[in-house]
């Protein structure tokens, strides 16, 4: 009877934890439940819909905030994608700028409207995905934003001048993204940016033309991001002093072993025989020096 006991007690043990491991994964966010990316994974970018007429973003019926693919690449003929840990260059051609499309410039260059993106921090279910890819998705917030454990904002921020009748914009743009620790969050995205440089002249574009945009994409390892600043107009760096010494010391000890293996025998060796030379010649207080006279002088007992 103690032994039913007991097993009765241990199967209603592990239907508890059972039910309530489900309770708890039910209830994680999603990105906690999905792997994380590996490297070479596709990443889409969505950005946040907004009105031609002031800029505001557009929500559903629900209030939720709506995001849409960006804008499509000529180059390959889909919306932007990121790969996760693939630094490379790449060109996204937009074929067409309409009106409604060179108001919404105007926003983003005047800082009025921000280009507002964002990216999954961890790859989405196949579902979730695909609505991703081909219509956008709404955030499932309220109105406040994205959420941060499931999406990481990519604020794109344009920079470039308003004329009348157009634009010039700083198409080169520098993309950083810091993946989580290894040891903490694997293949997850910890934090996005990207920003107009000065690589070039500003791009003029007007109603009609096409807008060419370059992405430089650097990944780094962690949330830190290293210095590079050498200082202003010098390159004087400890490594460089470290290498300087290094490379001293090596030329020193490349001296010193040849002067003592090569250019130090050779002198002794030289300065041996000129002094062989003149005992077998004859010396100053030697024997042998001629007299004039065809006779030696010889020293007399």
């Amino acid at each position: 009877m103690l032994d039913r006991f007991n097993i009765l007690l241990r199967l209603l043990l592990v239907f508890y934890t059972t039910l309530a491991s489900a309770n708890a994964a039910q209830q994680e966010p999603l990105a906690l439940q999905t792997a994380g990316y590996k490297v070479g994974d596709k990443i889409p970018v969505t950005c946040l819909n907004r009105t031609i007429d002031t800029g505001e973003h557009i929500t559903d019926e629900a209030g939720q905030l709506s995001y849409i693919p960006f804008f499509t690449c000529n180059e390959t003929g889909r919306p932007l994608e990121l790969l996760f840990g693939i630094e490379k260059e790449i060109n996204c051609t937009l074929d067409f700028i309409d009106d409604p499309f060179f108001h919404l410039l105007e926003f983003y260059v005047h800082n009025d409207a921000p280009l507002t993106c964002r990216i999954p921090s961890k790859p989405l279910p196949p579902s979730a995905l695909k609505e991703e890819f081909e219509k956008g998705a709404v955030d499932k917030t309220d109105g406040q934003g994205s959420l941060s454990e499931i999406y990481t904002p990519l604020v794109v921020a344009l920079a470039g001048t308003l004329q009348r009748s157009h634009l010039h914009v700083a198409t080169n743009l520098n993309v950083l993204l810091h993946a989580a620790p290894k040891s903490i969050a694997p293949g997850t995205i910890a934090a996005a940016t990207a920003y107009s440089i000065s690589r070039d002249p500003p791009k003029r574009l007007a109603i009609g033309d096409s807008f060419p945009l370059q992405f430089s994409i650097r990944w780094y390892p962690n949330t830190s991001l290293p210095s590079g600043w050498t200082g202003v107009g010098g390159h004087l760096t400890f490594s460089t002093l470290v290498y300087c010494a290094l490379s001293a010391l090596a030329s020193a000890a490349i001296c010193v072993s040849y002067f003592r293996g090569v250019e130090l025998p050779r002198r002794l060796k030289s300065h041996g025989k000129d002094r062989l030379g003149g005992v077998e010649r004859g010396g100053l207080g030697g024997y042998g020096l001629s007299n004039g006279y065809g006779y030696g002088v010889g020293k007399h007992d």
